[in-house]
């Protein structure tokens, strides 16, 4: 290598040492200058992670629990003390539980109590069988009406049938063709619509 070669490329290493100095001079200034909310900001994430497992840990455990009452009211339903602690830990699942002990035991008064349930489907199910078992025309039309109603078409078919035992054969003729081909039950409505003809 040539003199001026060794000059040059010392003079290379210099200025990248140089600018290795002066961007950690630079890397200093900003931590200096933005110290106290670097710091803050590791804080407030370090607390959010904490606050957030926390917050799981606790949810994990309401479930857990709820879970277990649960487990005792299926083997002893008429214990007011495990009925309060579940609607307290967990009102829908309460709902839920209380859908089914209506449903057993056919309970129309609970189940109408429980149509304004807020519990996913609990409302529903709850409005439809109270219509069912007071065999009440209107709510099951009303019910029927609702565009996104679980039972919508065997609210039609009981519709059908109710409205056939009160001799108002239209009615009944024009509810049960509203059940769609695809449905379940329109196989079972075709010969219901063959009744009362005349």
């Amino acid at each position: 290598m040539s003199l001026k070669e060794n000059v040059e490329m010392v003079k290379e290493e210099l200025s990248s040492e140089e600018k290795f100095f002066e961007n950690a001079v630079i890397t200093e200034r900003f931590v200096k200058k933005y110290k106290t909310m670097l710091i803050s900001c590791v804080v407030v994430l370090v607390l959010g992670i904490v606050a957030n497992a926390i917050y799981d840990m606790n949810v994990r455990s309401n479930i857990e629990r709820a879970n277990s009452v649960l487990a005792s009211l299926q083997k002893d339903a008429s214990n007011q003390d495990a009925q309060r602690e579940l609607k307290a830990l967990n009102p829908d699942l309460f709902d839920a539980w209380q859908l089914s002990q209506a449903l057993k035991s056919s309970d129309a008064k609970a189940l109408a109590s429980l149509s304004g349930s807020k519990a996913i489907a609990v409302g529903d199910i709850a409005e439809y069988q109270s219509a069912v078992l007071n065999k009440d025309i209107k709510a099951l039309e009303a019910y029927s009406m609702k565009p996104k109603a679980i039972y919508k078409e065997l609210a039609l078919f009981e519709l059908g049938v109710l409205l056939i035992q009160d001799n108002r054969v239209d009615e009944a003729h024009e509810k049960l063709r509203s059940i769609p081909k695809e449905s379940p039950l329109y196989r079972y409505s075709q010969p219901l619509l063959h009744y009362g003809v005349k």
